[in-house]
């Protein structure tokens, strides 16, 4: 270890250096770490959906739920699988181990799904797999309100969720009241009984005609075709000039019967905002993204689209993550900056001003290096991250207060500023190393703590045992190049300083001391030449000194 630290004093220029690129690096982490409230774990469940209009309960279980299980309870990994079945729908939930791999769970059960889609009723609607994470729930919701037709709502929705998705750190935007489109059909029953067409010809001729059927293939010796008679209703004057029945010379279409009308879905749920109707649109980020960031970039589309939105048309947030993560955000780092001020003025008051900011110094460049190493691991800032800062404020000073009260003991001993600080680096090496092994070894088992807990807790013993490792780097090297540089420059005494400094009583005394050599020697000679005199025989045959 002392090789390392005379290494590093040596190279005092490289050494600075590299610490001024830590700091500014882990400042640069700090602007650029995604923030966010809560750590982005993935809860281990994976919820299947599946619905048929009209099925009651007891035919959902029989028909919907047991084809379900019985191919995803082939599935590696599933802890628990739960099952419920109500009137129209039913739902499986698979809990799997924590840490299993959420891509390859979603994975496998999406091919599972694919398979029992097949024996599945096929008036049933198409299977839902929907994972169940934190980091996927919205952290914007917009609405939006106004005395428009549902229409064009719709439409200034769908658009903006367009621009929107189009944001790299979005990962999807939910339209809450987004009712899918239907074309409805109004059949007069009297110019049905007018032409003798009941309804249920009429519901069969536009349920047959919309199909694709393939017809196999056509080998003509020199290959292959394939053929198919399409038959699918693309345009709605496909619908309305559909021959239904000839009458004579005349041929009815559908149009002569009934009319169509575009409408919606019947909807299951209304939202109003100050009265008039609104739709809710629900943004999500991606993982790992910041999302002050994001939401950032989605209000300054938003106002860039104030333009050419009709004036009639009230966009209101409704809930915004990102002002509640950057409140909490900044009562934890107001709390960080505080414990650390008080770590320094306990320091102050123990050592005296110059040592403690030597020390001081040490605390930013840990903290700065425990970020760059966080941000470089692909965490975020989060309360987890912040609590551990505040947590290991008072540690990592500990070392460089004994680094600093042994080099300070040395220098009073009149040893050189470099010797000293290499002297005392070296000398407390092994003891600071140990301590910090002692803290290390407590909060190590913790990033092994089984579950969903130990997923969102993880984060506490990482920043600790980085931080932690940055501060000894700091007390062992930087802190000793920083104390050899200074003190040389400085002065140490008997090295040509007119001052000494001693401590005492938590304050820095300068004591004057005699700095000319040429001035020592003369007053050694003149007490020199003093003694002599008194040590000379007198006339009496003694001496002064004797006689005296």
């Amino acid at each position: 270890m002392r090789t390392l630290i005379e290494a590093a004093l040596d190279r005092s220029r490289t050494t600075l250096l590299l610490l001024a690129a830590l700091l500014l690096a882990g400042l640069a982490a700090w602007q650029a770490i995604p923030k966010e409230a809560n750590p982005d774990v993935a809860i281990p469940i994976i919820y299947v959906s599946l619905s048929l209009e009209g099925v009651s309960p007891e035919d959902g279980e029989r028909l919907l739920v047991r084809p379900m299980e019985q191919e995803l309870r082939s599935i590696e990994g599933v802890r628990k699988m739960t099952s419920q079945a109500s009137e129209g729908r039913a739902a499986v939930t698979l809990e799997f181990d924590a840490g299993f791999d959420p891509d390859q769970a979603l994975t496998d059960v999406r091919e599972k799904v694919d398979i029992a889609r097949a024996e599945l009723p096929q008036e049933a609607d198409e299977p839902r797999v929907m994972e169940v994470n934190v980091g996927l729930f919205p952290v914007l919701t917009i609405g939006l309100s106004g005395p428009l037709e549902e229409t064009q709502r719709l439409a200034i929705a769908r658009r903006l969720k367009e621009e929107i998705e189009g944001i790299g750190e979005v990962l999807e935007v939910d339209i809450g009241g987004d009712r899918e489109e239907l074309l409805e059909i109004v059949v007069d029953p009297l110019v049905l009984d007018t032409y003798g067409i009941d309804f249920g010809t009429l519901f069969n001729l536009v349920n047959r005609n919309n199909r694709l059927v393939a017809a196999g293939s056509l080998d003509t010796g020199a290959g292959r075709l394939a053929l198919k008679v399409p038959g699918v209703i693309e345009r709605l004057e496909d619908v309305m000039a559909m021959p239904v029945k000839v009458d004579g010379d005349r041929v009815v279409t559908f149009g002569d019967v009934a009319w169509i009308r575009p409408t919606f879905k019947d909807p299951e749920g209304f939202a109003r905002i100050d009265g008039q109707p609104a739709l809710v649109m629900e943004i999500s980020k991606r993982a790992g993204a910041n999302v002050i960031a994001t939401i950032e970039q989605v209000e300054r589309l938003l106002d860039e689209a104030g333009g050419v939105i009709p004036a009639a048309l009230e966009i209101t947030t409704i809930m915004d993550q990102s002002e509640m993560v950057e409140e909490m955000l900044d009562e934890l780092l107001n709390n960080v900056l505080t414990a650390v001020v008080m770590v320094l003025v306990v320091v102050l008051a123990a050592m005296g001003l110059r040592s403690a900011l030597m020390v001081g110094l040490t605390i930013p460049g840990a903290f700065l290096s425990g970020i760059l190493l966080i941000w470089t691991l692909g965490y975020t800032l989060n309360v987890v991250v912040l609590f551990a800062l505040i947590l290991v404020a008072g540690m990592l000073v500990d070392g460089a207060i004994v680094v600093s009260e042994l080099a300070d003991r040395h220098l009073r001993q009149g040893q050189p500023p470099r010797e000293a600080w290499v002297n005392a680096a070296a000398r407390m090496s092994w003891p600071v190393i140990a301590s910090t092994a002692t803290t290390l070894a407590v909060f190590m088992p913790l990033l092994f703590w089984p579950g969903v807990v130990g997923e969102f807790m993880k984060y506490l013993p990482a920043t600790v045992i980085l931080c932690l490792l940055a501060s000894l780097a700091m007390a062992l090297v930087f802190l000793p190049t920083l104390g050899g540089v200074g003190e040389g420059r400085r002065g140490a005494p008997g090295r040509g300083s007119p001052f000494r400094y001693e401590r005492g009583g938590g304050a820095l005394r300068p004591f004057l001391r005699h700095a000319q050599p040429a001035a020592r020697q003369r007053r050694d000679r003149r007490a020199a030449v003093s003694a002599d005199r008194l040590a000379a025989p007198t006339s009496g045959g003694g001496n002064l000194l004797r006689d005296a």
